[in-house]
Formats: C-alpha cells, sequence, structure tokens
C-alpha cells in the first residue's frame, strides 16, 4: 500500500497527515493525546475502498503548536481538505475527535458526506463525571508537569476497558508517552462553537453514525444518546465488551459497522 506523507503548510499552522487509497474520501480524527496512529487497525482496511486521510491535528502529534492565535479545529481540517484537492469527504472521529467531526458538519455541511462519530465528546455539554475524574491529573500536571499528568492519564478508568488488552495498552502508552504534555500546562484551547454544538445538532444534514463502546463511561454514553435522539438521520450501534477505544479494542467490530454504513449510505 503506497502512503503519502507531508506537513500542510495551512492556517498558519503545520498539519502532518497521511493519505491512502483511492475512492471517496475519508478523514480519521483522533482522540486528546493521540494522534494518527491509533487508527493503524482502520488505515489500511479502510484505504481498500476509500481515500484515507490521517492526521494530527494542531497541538498534537508531529504537527505544530498552538502559539497563542486564534484558531479552530475544524478550519484547520477545511484547509487540509482544500490543499490535499479534497471537495467532499466522510468524516470519522472518536473522541476528540468525535467533537471535531460534529463540528465540522455544522461548519462545512457541503463537505461532509457523512458523519461518524464514536463515543465524541460534545461542544457546549457540560460533563461533570469527566471533569471531577481529570482533578487530579490536572493537579498532578500543576506539581509534576505535563508528562507526569500523561503517565497519570494512563491508569484513568476511561482506559480501564483497553487495560485488558496488552497489545491496545502498550499502544496507548507508546502514544501518551511520546506526547509532551503540552496541553495540561498551556492555554492553547481552539476557540469555542458559537452558538455552542449541543444546541444545533437537530441542524446536522449528513447521514450520521453513532457508536458507543458498551463499557464506556457514563458521560459517553449519554452524549450518544443525545445525538441519537436529536440528530435527524441517525443511527447507533452499541459495540458489545468494548470501551472507549472500541476501535482499538474490537477493530473488527468497529470497521464493520463503519464500512457497512457507508456501503448503506452510499449505494
Amino acid at each position: 500500500m503506497h502512503v503519502e506523507t507531508g506537513m500542510a503548510k495551512v492556517n498558519d499552522t503545520q498539519l502532518y497527515y497521511e493519505v491512502a487509497g483511492h475512492g471517496p474520501s475519508l478523514v480519521l480524527l483522533h482522540g486528546f493525546l493521540l494522534d494518527t496512529r491509533m487508527w493503524d487497525d482502520q488505515f489500511a482496511a479502510f484505504a481498500q475502498q476509500y481515500r484515507v486521510v490521517r492526521y494530527d491535528v494542531r497541538g498534537f502529534g508531529r504537527s505544530a503548536m498552538p502559539t497563542g492565535e486564534v484558531y479552530a479545529h475544524t478550519d484547520d481540517l477545511k484547509a487540509l481538505l482544500n490543499y490535499l484537492g479534497i471537495d467532499q469527504a466522510h468524516i470519522v472521529g472518536l473522541s476528540m475527535g468525535g467533537e471535531i467531526a460534529i463540528n465540522f458538519a455544522l461548519t462545512y455541511p457541503e463537505i461532509a458526506t457523512t458523519l461518524i462519530v464514536a463515543d465524541p465528546l460534545l461542544d457546549g455539554h457540560s460533563s461533570p463525571e469527566l471533569d471531577q475524574s481529570m482533578l487530579p491529573i490536572i493537579e498532578r500536571a500543576s506539581t509534576a508537569g505535563g508528562k507526569a499528568a500523561n503517565a497519570l492519564l494512563l491508569d484513568h478508568v476511561i482506559f480501564a476497558p483497553a487495560r485488558d488488552h496488552p497489545k491496545v495498552s502498550a499502544r496507548l502508552a507508546q502514544m501518551l508517552t511520546e506526547n509532551s504534555g503540552w496541553q495540561w500546562v498551556n492555554d492553547g484551547s481552539p476557540r469555542p462553537m458559537e452558538p455552542p454544538a449541543d444546541s444545533r445538532l437537530d441542524t446536522i444534514t449528513a447521514p450520521t453514525l453513532v457508536i458507543h463502546g458498551e463499557r464506556d463511561m457514563a458521560t459517553f454514553r449519554e452524549i450518544t444518546n443525545i445525538l441519537g435522539a436529536q440528530v435527524p438521520q441517525a443511527s447507533m450501534v452499541i459495540l458489545p465488551g468494548v470501551g472507549h477505544m472500541s476501535n482499538m479494542e474490537a477493530p473488527a467490530l468497529f470497521n464493520t459497522a463503519v464500512l457497512s454504513f457507508l456501503e448503506r449510505k452510499t449505494e
């Protein structure tokens, strides 16, 4: 499989990307503090039928860090797609990547052919359970730095199901160990959506698949239920026996869910 790699200089930043395959375009958006490698079990599989793009969003992986400028991940993605000559794409995201995917479908509905999100965060939606569980990690970052916070995150309940799979746990550990932890100790957040995404889910026009890992935190089940109820063309799949990192914990189930959905919606 031929893989095109590069660094796109767009929107006053640099975004590392990889492209493989031929056919309709499909974009993979990674989770918080992770990078393109979390999609290793999808990249080649999806490239058999699609032109697959995976990239490190601004501030993560090999892409550039924010430097005080105002930015939005949605605009970065739009600029990257322009750079690659892509007019329309299936948008796939997990966790933070799911939040970006939802925001993108709202901001650029003419580009998002379909929307596929797995246990996403949701802009504008408060998650007290998740916020409370992160407090010890934020405290560790303030006293010992971002790398120490990343190490503590590995033991967080969000990754508990993944820790049942030694190979998955090792891959997560590698990504988190190599991540600088910059986000814990710097204010480099993108600008929020206005109005927030959770107040206008009923305006999403793309056919949508919502994937929920059966063992994920209650916070994410709440969000997936909201999406299932409010997004007009949403269908939901619950993947049994897996948690937050469903694409890594059960790649065969995840890939089948995504590819079956795309086949139904694009036939």
